[in-house]
């Protein structure tokens, strides 16, 4: 006689939210953000997709999670969309600043960056969650074509590059309204045209 398992929590493990991220990074680094699907991530952990949604509301949190990025778009999305229409330059840069002013809130953002530019998977993985999670929902949001959202991205990175990796002076130890005012009104450019 077989007996069905019931869904849920399993026995044993008391670090089940912990094995759920350790799958997700397997089955992300396998299929890429947008191939990998909640229920595959419970099939790699052996847990119901239930107990998936239980720990991680979305995808993207989950995969913001399990990359150890600091971002989650549930939370950056509405961020960049509330207020005033055009205040949503300067929004982006100081939430790009606020979320690399740390060491140690970066370096997962650096380390995918790093490993995009010599890793084909690790690019499209990058490529699928910056594009579909973040940059056509904040493009949408705004009522802007995707390329103009993508142009204002490619400034942002360069940004992000210039200051942390390549560590250019003045620009790497620049303060940070002195950046906001100065590449603010491009971003800003992108999106209102």
């Amino acid at each position: 006689m077989t007996v069905k398992r019931r869904p849920g929590r399993r026995p044993g493990s008391v670090d089940t939210r912990g094995e759920i991220l350790t799958a997700a990074r397997t089955v992300f680094a396998e299929k890429g953000f947008d191939k990998a699907t909640v229920r595959g991530i419970a099939r790699e952990a052996k847990v119901d997709p239930a107990l998936v949604h239980h720990y991680f509301n979305t995808k993207e949190g989950m995969f913001a999670e399990a990359m150890q990025l600091p971002i989650n778009p549930e939370e950056v999305v509405p961020a960049i969309l509330e207020g005033p229409r055009e205040e949503v330059g300067e929004r982006l840069v100081r939430l790009l600043l606020t979320l690399t002013a740390e060491r140690e809130a970066r370096q997962p953002v650096i380390a995918l960056m790093r490993s995009a530019m010599t890793n084909d998977a690790a690019l499209a993985m990058l490529r699928e969650f910056i594009t579909n999670a973040l940059l056509f929902r904040v493009a949408d949001g705004l009522g802007v074509p995707h390329l103009r959202i993508e142009a204002a991205f490619s400034q942002m990175f360069g940004l992000v590059m210039a200051r942390y990796v390549l560590e250019l002076e003045p620009l790497a130890t620049a303060d940070d309204e002195e950046l906001v005012a100065l590449i603010a009104p491009t971003i800003q450019r992108y999106l209102t045209g």
